[in-house]
């Protein structure tokens, strides 16, 4: 796992920081209700780790499918092709390393995508010295997800096809659970607030896993795996805690901060606003972090944004000159120019520079609000948008009638 990035060839970036990364998955409670995560951590070094795939099975592909509205069989073929060979920079099941308490993030992914999508900005930051809980959503907003459900019917096939998935318990069968696309006359609004609701819950109980894992209770870990959670004992610093996420993961960041205090602060990747009610921004008491790409954002989205800005707690806005809102997930690195640009997965920046500005903002950021004793604020410029990538605020034009 060394720390250099060739951009010669496609591929997730490496981490930049101090830690090799280990990864693995937790789901706790076998049903929808339960939880599901990819951990990332710093890990043991060791020789020739294996790597986990990006896409950990076909199934997710068939979702993308659901999602970009393409015939599954063709699409998984032309997904396998492009994106199957894969892997994620970070050691599967790798030993826990232990080094005083390390600060904690969860991270909420964007609609259509599922947990291993933003795999560069999580091993990055556990590379940093984070704890990464990167939360897979059952509302019906990841193009794929699953759960289980008890087998009940004695001598018919079990399919598993995710093979790190498999559940400890001879009885579970993969119960899946694909996008869902609005329905004819339904209205939007009503949707996705339920669904971001739901998707802090979901947040907020990951990381109340985690606290358990910390204080060394018996955490059961319905998924087959070597990991040994007790290991992370005492290992995390539970006054160090923000929430993270990009675009319906940016607006599940706000309403976690609204829902849970022990979120001390939070990181919007290109929100998209729209999920949440106006009513809960007064009861936003953390800090937020707005960071935003040149070509998504639009005047209303902004004014929204804008409604959480106070006098009295940090609210910072940047914006990414030549980013697209597919500049954060990890696909804006397994495309060519081409490609990328075709399928609006790359803006005119180099995509290595544009995610290295955010990864840096973002951790100048978390050291002023988690009070972090590291090197991060050499990168405090950033915030504030000085550099000749970045603009400070917004790029959008608001009419002074929209005030």
């Amino acid at each position: 796992m060394g720390n250099s990035n060739c951009h010669n060839h496609l591929g997730i970036p490496r981490g930049k920081g101090p830690h090799q990364v280990g990864c693995t998955d937790v789901m706790v409670g076998h049903t929808v209700q339960g939880s599901f995560f990819r951990l990332y951590y710093p890990c043991q070094p060791s020789e020739n780790p294996e790597l986990p795939d990006w896409v950990p099975c076909k199934e997710y592909f068939n979702g993308l499918a659901d999602f970009m509205k393409m015939k599954r069989a063709l699409s998984e073929r032309i997904f396998n092709y492009f994106f199957g060979s894969y892997k994620i920079p970070a050691a599967w099941n790798a030993s826990f390393k232990p080094d005083g308490k390390y600060p904690v993030i969860i991270f909420s992914h964007g609609l259509g995508a599922f947990r291993t999508l933003y795999s560069a900005i999580c091993v990055e930051m556990a590379s940093q010295g984070f704890i990464v809980s990167a939360v897979e959503h059952r509302d019906e907003s990841a193009s794929a997800t699953f759960s289980f459900r008890e087998h009940t019917e004695p001598g018919t096939k079990k399919h598993v096809s995710c093979d790190i998935s498999k559940p400890v318990s001879e009885n579970l069968e993969e119960d899946w659970m694909y996008y869902r696309a609005l329905k004819l006359g339904e209205e939007e609004i009503p949707l996705r607030n339920k669904q971001v609701k739901q998707r802090a819950d979901e947040c907020i109980r990951a990381l109340n896993i985690l606290i358990d894992i910390n204080s060394g209770k018996t955490v059961e870990n319905v998924l087959q795996s070597v990991f040994d959670l007790s290991t992370m004992r005492n290992s995390m610093d539970l006054c160090k805690i923000a929430v993270m996420g990009h675009s319906f993961g940016g607006a599940t960041v706000i309403e976690c901060l609204c829902k849970e205090v022990k979120f001390k602060c939070g990181v919007a990747l290109d929100t998209w606003m729209l999920p949440l009610k106006d009513e809960i921004f007064p009861s936003v008491k953390q800090p937020i972090f707005f960071i935003n790409s040149e070509k998504f954002q639009w005047i209303g989205n902004i004014i929204r944004m804008k409604k959480l800005d106070s006098s009295v707690i940090a609210r910072k806005m940047i914006t990414i000159k030549g980013t697209v809102h597919q500049s954060f997930p990890d696909f804006t690195f397994l495309t060519g120019n081409w490609i990328g640009k075709l399928m609006n997965l790359k803006g005119e920046i180099d995509p290595y520079i544009a995610m290295d500005l955010s990864n840096k903002a973002t951790l100048a950021f978390l050291q002023q609000h988690l009070a972090l004793d590291r090197n991060f604020n050499q990168w405090d410029p950033l915030i504030d948008g000085k550099d000749n990538n970045l603009i400070q605020g917004t790029n959008i034009i608001i009419p002074q009638s929209s005030i």
